[in-house]
C-alpha cells in the first residue's frame, strides 16, 4: 500500500505533495482493494494537470486525469473521478455472483 507523488515540469512544494498523499490515502482507506496509487502532477503553460494511476488487486488498473486552474482543484477532481471508477469496480465484483444465482433460480423454476 504505497503512495508515490511525481512532479513534472514543476517543483512541487512539500505542502502540495502532502495534500496529494492525504487524498490518495483517503482513497486507499475507502477502497481496501487498492494496492498502490501514483499521483502525477504536471504543469503545461497555464494548465495544472493531476493524474492518478491506481493499481488494485487482481490486476485491475484505474487511471484518472483532470485539468484545472490550480493544482489542488485538479487533484480533487481526479480523486473524485477515481472514486467513481473504483465504486463501479467494487459493484461489479460484488454483484457478479448475484446475477448467476438469479439465472439458476429461473432454471430451477423452468423459466
Amino acid at each position: 500500500m504505497s503512495v508515490e507523488v511525481t512532479a513534472r515540469h514543476m517543483d512541487a512544494t512539500a505542502a502540495l505533495q502532502d495534500y496529494a498523499r492525504r487524498k490518495a490515502d483517503g482513497l486507499m482507506a475507502d477502497f481496501p482493494i487498492v494496492e498502490s496509487v501514483h499521483v502525477i502532477l504536471d504543469v503545461q503553460k497555464h494548465r495544472h494537470i493531476a493524474e492518478l494511476v491506481i493499481q488494485a488487486k487482481h490486476r485491475h488498473r484505474s487511471e484518472a486525469e483532470e485539468t484545472a486552474d490550480n493544482m489542488k482543484a485538479a487533484i480533487d477532481a481526479a480523486v473524485e473521478k477515481s472514486e467513481r471508477q473504483l465504486s463501479r469496480l467494487r459493484d461489479k465484483i460484488q454483484d457478479h455472483k448475484a446475477a448467476m444465482r438469479h439465472t439458476e433460480s429461473e432454471k430451477a423454476r423452468g423459466l
